[in-house]
């Protein structure tokens, strides 16, 4: 039955527009609403169509699929499932593609597309940086760069990072262990440590950045809320020819102790007016991680503006 794989996201269509969804053969039965209806065939249709064209939908798609219609029926823009996830990015990888689940993902890839210089700001889960690396392995397999570096501040360590074992790379790995997660999430371990001996791929502090002039590259700067002015000016002079940089943050997230600006909150103001520098604002909306991240999200919103009110 060329329907059995869609299943899981019948049941999902069901709960959400109070339908009844079947599978009888080649053919899918839907009971309920008629506007209700009219959407899940739309949607089905869609995702038919995509699914053809090889990719395999999951059920967070049409959880995805499901708030970007309800929104552009309420705002009464035309919304194209289709185009948005085969506006993908293909990565070497056990996942063919890596691709953006909501409109601002879609517009942060056309900005990373066209300027050298993207900031893009939001909170946790919105895929900031998990699209950052997919567009930095996309240049380096079309030969655009000769090599990917991905910096973050150890800044959770402070000053006691020399009381840590091991050596520098010991005491200073464990803060970049989410940028590997998302590495090895699009490529094979085996591949990526191979390009990570070579050079080819460099994941660092960003005290390793000072001094450099880097050439020929795609660098990302995670975390960028917990860089200092300081460290903030340093990194964003480190672009050389040919390269492009993606940095990444959660002004709401920030570590650094209380005297301490924040260098993503001072770029903002600095580089606002700045023409070749392009900023992408992330919401709760744009979180793609399990459902529950995004309603904590918002009941932390809730009650940090509540607290800010007594």
């Amino acid at each position: 039955m060329i329907y059995e794989r869609f299943d899981k996201s019948l049941k999902i269509l069901e709960a959400a527009l109070g339908i009844e969804a079947s599978i009888r053969g080649n053919k899918i039965l839907i009971n309920g609403d008629e506007k209700a209806v009219n959407t899940a065939e739309r949607l089905i249709r869609e995702l038919k169509s995509i699914s053809a064209d090889g990719y395999i939908v999951k059920p967070e798609d049409m959880r995805f699929a499901l708030r970007a219609i309800e929104e552009s029926d309420a705002t009464g823009t035309e919304f194209s499932l289709k185009e948005l996830f085969l506006n993908s990015i293909p990565v070497s990888s056990k996942n063919k593609f890596i691709v953006p689940r909501s409109e601002t993902q879609k517009r942060y890839i056309g900005a990373i597309h066209k300027y050298d210089m993207v900031i893009g700001i939001g909170p946790a889960g919105t895929g900031k940086t998990y699209l950052a690396m997919a567009m930095a392995i996309n240049a380096l397999l079309k030969k655009q760069v000769s090599r990917i570096i991905l910096a973050r501040p150890a800044v959770e360590a402070g000053e006691k990072l020399g009381f840590l074992p091991g050596d520098l790379y010991e005491k200073v790995n464990p803060y970049l262990r989410p940028l590997y997660d998302a590495l090895f999430d699009m490529m094979e371990a085996e591949k990526a440590y191979k390009l990570i001996e070579r050079g080819v791929i460099e994941i660092a502090p960003l005290a390793f950045m000072r001094g450099r002039t880097l050439n020929d590259s795609f660098i990302i700067l995670d975390e960028a809320q917990n860089t200092t002015s300081e460290q903030m000016k340093m990194y964003l002079t480190r672009l050389g020819f040919n390269s492009k940089t993606v940095i990444t943050g959660d002004v709401t997230q920030i570590d650094l102790p209380t005297a301490k600006v924040s260098g993503l909150v001072e770029a903002e103001k600095i580089l606002k007016d700045v023409e070749d520098v392009c900023f992408i604002y992330f919401s709760e909306k744009d979180v793609v991680r399990h459902r529950l991240v995004q309603q904590i999200i918002k009941a932390y919103e809730r009650f940090g503006r509540a607290r800010s009110e007594e």
